[in-house]
């Protein structure tokens, strides 16, 4: 039995990862799916202030509270970027850290640095603060009906406040694997930069890589290839013997 955390990406939720949860915890697994503050369900909860270290916490804090331990942590998307900070404070509970067609930050590094864009430093009196949801494609009709009603604008500090790490993902213990969702073009949103951290996680001994067959809402168009790669992943991975 393995104990899963999923992190969702951006302008989403947990409910995500509903088919890819059942799944695994059909096959006995510990699945835990934290809803990040201020989009999906906890959408009632945003504010200009909300940023990516209040993502962080939420994600650390489940971790902590639940006292969860020897954990595949799985970051999807912006979920990458929230995982990276948060290895910070958990990296001893993590046993594997895996990446879905996410950002893979160095230290110093926010989401829109990986994508090349600007984005603002200081929130003004009447300033936008909310990045609307770029449209996404889904393999089945009816779950594009079910996810794009779903689908929220995202307070903009999440992507402009950079990750700390004090050392490269590299160098902690955990294993780390990179899942790239092969059939995703390089210039959607986000595209470019998927395709980059892929890359380099496929050119590095350190790193496994692998690939499913879909676009970049991977949890929505093959959720039992995702969940059954998980468990392989899990099954394989040691944290005491980094590859």
């Amino acid at each position: 039995m393995t104990t899963f955390v999923l992190v969702h990406g951006a302008w989403a939720g947990a409910h995500g990862w509903r088919a890819v949860r059942r799944l695994l915890a059909a096959d006995g697994h510990e699945v835990f799916t934290p809803s990040l503050t201020g989009i999906g369900e906890r959408v009632h909860l945003a504010s200009p202030q909300i940023d990516l270290t209040t993502h962080v916490n939420d994600v650390v804090n489940q971790i902590v509270f639940e006292d969860l331990r020897d954990t595949v942590l799985v970051g999807y998307s912006y979920g990458g970027v929230v995982v990276t900070a948060a290895v910070e404070h958990i990296h001893d509970r993590v046993r594997e850290l895996v990446f879905l067609d996410a950002f893979v930050p160095s230290d110093g590094e926010s989401a829109f640095d990986a994508l090349g864009a600007d984005g603002p430093t200081l929130i003004g009196l009447g300033d936008d603060w909310l990045v609307p949801a770029p449209a996404r494609d889904y393999d089945d009709p009816n779950e594009a009906a079910w996810q794009r009603p779903r689908r929220v604008a995202h307070p903009v500090r999440c992507f402009t406040e950079p990750v700390r790490l004090a050392q490269p993902l590299e160098d902690y213990p955990f294993g780390l694997t990179y899942i790239k969702a092969s059939r995703e073009p390089r210039d959607t949103p986000g595209g470019n930069a998927f395709w980059v951290a892929g890359e380099r996680a496929q050119a590095s001994p350190r790193w496994r890589y692998d690939e499913i067959d879909t676009n970049h809402m991977v949890a929505s168009n093959r959720p039992a290839e995702l969940a059954q790669l998980l468990v392989e992943i899990a099954d394989t991975s040691s944290s005491s013997s980094p590859r």
